[in-house]
């Protein structure tokens, strides 16, 4: 795809959330259902996906550790976003890896230290970029992927979060 092409996708889409703005909030849902053992199975759209415990919690690491899916779902967020900003703007990016690290203490899920953290306590996005632009273009390309990765947003800003539930027999 080139930038005349995203620009023709995005054009009537950019026209009607500024007209109609109530058109531009849309609500994203994910569901899953408690498996076996100790597992989750999530519906993706495409599969179905297992979670379960990381090994460092008990778990046999052959299900998805949710970890790993929130820093898979950073990547592929960042990977769209850096694709679609190196078109728009027309930034040459011949090949890009992206990588997601996150340092997590496991005393904290685990509930045996009061100080350690329950989740993430860094995570570290890596580019290697492939491309003949010049660092000023490069320099912008990621500032703009950083502003409109929606995942690295979300975990950026952290989100008010509301829990609810409903019990049946």
């Amino acid at each position: 795809m080139n930038a005349d092409e995203l620009k023709a996708l995005q054009s009537p889409l950019k026209q009607q959330y500024k007209e109609k703005p109530e058109t531009a909030l849309i609500t994203l849902k994910a569901q899953g259902r408690i498996g076996e053992g100790i597992t989750c199975k999530v519906e993706t759209g495409r599969a179905m996906a297992e979670a379960g415990l990381h090994p460092a919690t008990g778990g046999d690491g052959l299900s998805l550790c949710s970890g790993d899916m929130l820093l898979e779902a950073l990547v592929a967020c960042a990977g769209v976003t850096l694709r679609a900003v190196a078109t728009a703007t027309g930034v040459d990016l011949q090949d890009a890896v992206i990588r997601a690290e996150g340092d997590l203490d496991f005393r904290g899920t685990l509930s045996v230290a009061k100080e350690a953290p329950v989740g993430f306590k860094a995570i570290r996005l890596h580019f290697d970029l492939k491309s003949q632009a010049d660092t000023e273009q490069l320099s912008s390309l990621m500032k703009l992927t950083e502003r409109y990765c929606v995942v690295y947003q979300t975990l950026a800003r952290s989100p008010d979060i509301h829990v609810e539930y409903v019990a049946t027999s």
